[in-house]
């Protein structure tokens, strides 16, 4: 028998429905897809299904893109929380496909302002830190941190940040971050990369694990002896030549106050040589030092250092660094370890061998042809120089009388001094090169690019500072209002108002960096005012008006500085140690902090009889049962388990003699102010009042 059962007619409202979805939404992305349908009782049919499939793949797969940017960037959990994301990425979808309100005009020139606000356009040529970008949101620098800690990664508050962090940090507030070159430079034909490129290698580690020393045995020089504590203060660069190629390398600061130095070396190099003592193995800024390798996606070579002293334990240190993710070669691993002395030289031909195999493998290609770009490693005022910036060449040539523009500052070439320091007329990829000539001082990571003309050079400079400050001034507006609205709620905090002046740009956020990581209880530094270059009757002004400390790192006071300080009042302290200054002013701060009034037990008496004496009252004649009894101590009289009085000893006397002390198993006389009822059996806990310190 014929089966004359219809097939049931699919509707577009189905599809919604098994979807999850609403039917606006359905006809929203048919409609996009070119079908004409009216209603969501309209026929589906097989192609209409699967384009509103496609669809949704579509939104799914860029969502999960901005995920998988996060797990390279931040790194996300498993389990739960990659559900949690899963749960976000398909709430996400389904408000994208939504329809949107029929547009009406009023509202919609609101809403285009409203997304404007939300968009930040930033130069990719210009560095920006944590404290420039959390001024740029109108956020406190702390708020930017504790987001970034929340995904996985800390960061200093003079972190260079990258496009991607900016990008991500950015979405967390409800932002986006658009990257444009606001004066842009004439777009040339790029020059092909055809030849090889010096490596560029970053030498990290712990403090005193000889870093410094080894690049000293390889350059054979002594930088380390003329250090103050023989601490590297600043960034160097230098290049060396071995088998007939040339190796540059870039000494990082080994302070752990110096870790945002060290993260912009990262940016230019090719290859880290980690330096570790096998006296001491893996420690704190080792660990450091491998995490900001890791995050620069480079290769690491480790110099085991220290092996002609006898504590060297060679196995020991290699056992530690598998833990963090270092495994040796002979151990089946891809890391080279070289073991070596930077006193002796022994093992440091091995370690240069290892750095050109390591370079070979990754074929670095540039061109020294074309206008020069570079990256800004240390930049600082240079006594009859005026601003100058050590640059690492990453592509071209830079000549004198070059036109560059460097950030958001401009200058044309005067001078090219190398790392021998001899005057050089240019310098190609790789080298590492200290220029003269600039307008103003670029920051540590701003790149560096030649252009046509000085007045080329100034306008885009010109420009980019422009927009900078604009939006900086709009994030302050908004901090402000914040810092008010806080103060109002929670009352006014203790601060310590400093004004900080170093030598370079590099040490100035080494300070100022330690600084904001500083507070006792609920006091810390504030850093009302920075700068680079000698201590000048401007600071001091500034400092006499606001009563503020002035602290100088590397640098001095002039002496019209020194002689206003003197007439105002005002207090100038200045250190050639990191340790030293932060040491000051935790000690600064220890004073400003308001003390707990604690009790410090100091001992027991009991009371055997009472005496009355004229003009005195009634005295107690008491036996020290434990510790002690002082004069001018505080003393709680109990009777059983109450408590009748607390007060002062006024009056100690041993036989006729005053004391100032009694001590136990002896006998005493006692006055306790302003109490006359003590009576034979009652108890003395005495105690007296301190002041300690919340830290």
């Amino acid at each position: 028998m014929k089966d004359n059962k219809k097939e049931k007619v699919r509707k577009i409202s189905d599809l919604a429905k098994r979807l999850g979805m609403s039917n606006s939404a359905v006809l929203e992305i048919l409609k996009e897809a070119g079908f004409k349908v009216r209603s969501a009782q309209s026929k589906l049919t097989k192609e209409m299904e699967q384009a509103v499939k496609e669809k949704l793949h579509e939104l799914e797969d860029k969502e999960l893109k901005k995920i998988e940017k996060k797990k390279e960037i931040w790194g996300v959990s498993q389990g739960k929380e990659e559900k949690k994301e899963q749960k976000k990425v398909e709430k996400k979808v389904k408000k994208e496909v939504k329809r949107p309100p029929k547009p009406r005009k009023k509202k919609q020139k609101v809403k285009e302002e409203e997304k404007e606000d939300n968009v930040i356009v930033l130069n990719p040529d210009t560095a920006i830190t944590t404290q420039d970008f959390a001024k740029i949101l109108g956020k406190d620098p702390v708020e930017i941190i504790q987001k970034a800690f929340e995904a996985g990664m800390i960061l200093t508050i003079n972190q260079a940040l990258t496009e991607d962090l900016l990008q991500l940090l950015a979405e967390e507030f409800g932002y986006e971050v658009k990257f444009e070159k606001q004066k842009v430079v004439e777009e040339e034909q790029e020059e092909e990369l055809d030849e090889e490129k010096p490596p560029v290698v970053t030498v990290m580690g712990h403090v005193d694990h000889g870093k410094t020393t080894l690049l000293d045995y390889i350059r054979h020089t002594k930088v380390a002896e003329q250090e103050v504590g023989r601490i590297t203060q600043r960034i160097g660069a230098y290049q060396v030549e071995k088998n007939g190629k040339k190796i540059t390398f870039i000494d990082t600061p080994g302070h752990e106050a110096f870790s945002a130095m060290r993260a912009r070396g990262a940016q230019v190099t090719d290859i880290v040589v980690l330096v570790v003592a096998v006296t001491e193995g893996v420690k704190e800024q080792t660990v450091e030092a491998i995490d900001h390798a890791k995050a620069a996606g480079v290769p690491i070579i480790v110099a085991l250092n220290k092996i002609d002293l006898p504590a060297a334990d060679i196995e020991r240190t290699k056992r530690e660094l598998s833990e963090q993710g270092l495994i040796p070669e002979e151990w089946g691993g891809d890391t080279i370890m070289v073991p070596v002395s930077a006193k002796t030289g022994k093992g440091v031909d091995e370690l240069l061998d290892a750095i050109l195999l390591v370079a070979e493998t990754l074929e670095l290609k540039t061109t020294s042809r074309g206008k020069a770009k570079g990256v800004v490693l240390e930049a600082q005022i240079a006594k009859g120089m005026g601003p100058v910036a050590t640059v690492i060449i990453t592509r071209g040539t830079l000549r004198i009388k070059d036109p560059i523009v460097v950030g958001d500052t401009f200058g044309k070439i005067r001078g090219l001094i190398d790392d021998k320091g001899q005057r050089i007329k240019e310098a190609g990829p790789a080298c590492p090169v200290m220029i003269l000539g600039l307008d103003e001082l670029p920051s540590p990571g701003d790149k560096l690019e030649v252009v046509d003309s000085e007045k080329k050079a100034k306008e885009i400079a010109q420009e980019r500072k422009a927009l900078r400050k604009q939006q900086i001034q709009r994030g302050e507006a908004f901090l402000i209002l914040e810092k008010i609205e806080e103060r109002i709620k929670k009352g006014e905090l203790k601060e310590l108002p400093l004004i900080v002046k170093a030598d370079s740009h590099g040490s100035l956020e080494a300070v100022i960096d330690s600084l904001a990581q500083m507070s006792v209880g609920d006091t810390k530094p504030i850093v009302v005012h920075k700068g680079v270059g000698a201590i000048t009757e401007s600071d001091v002004d500034l400092a006499s008006a606001s009563q503020l400390i002035i602290l100088g790192f590397n640098t001095q006071p002039d002496q019209r500085a020194k002689k206003l300080a003197r007439e105002r009042g005002v207090t100038i302290k200045t250190y050639k140690i990191i340790y030293h200054l932060l040491e000051d002013v935790e000690n600064m701060l220890k004073g400003l902090v308001k003390p707990i009034i604690v009790e410090e037990p100091l001992g027991v008496a009991e009371v055997r009889e009472v005496f009355r004496i004229a003009k005195m009252g009634n005295v107690a004649g008491c036996f020290v049962v434990s510790g002690k009894v002082e004069k001018g101590a505080m003393c709680r009289v109990k009777r059983g388990d109450e408590v009748l009085h607390e007060g002062k000893i006024v009056s100690l006397k041993r036989f006729k003699d005053d004391v100032d002390v009694v001590k136990e198993g002896l006998e005493c006389g006692l006055k306790v102010e302003n109490f006359e009822k003590i009576k034979p059996g009652d108890v003395l806990e005495v105690y007296k009042l301190v002041e300690k310190f919340e830290y």
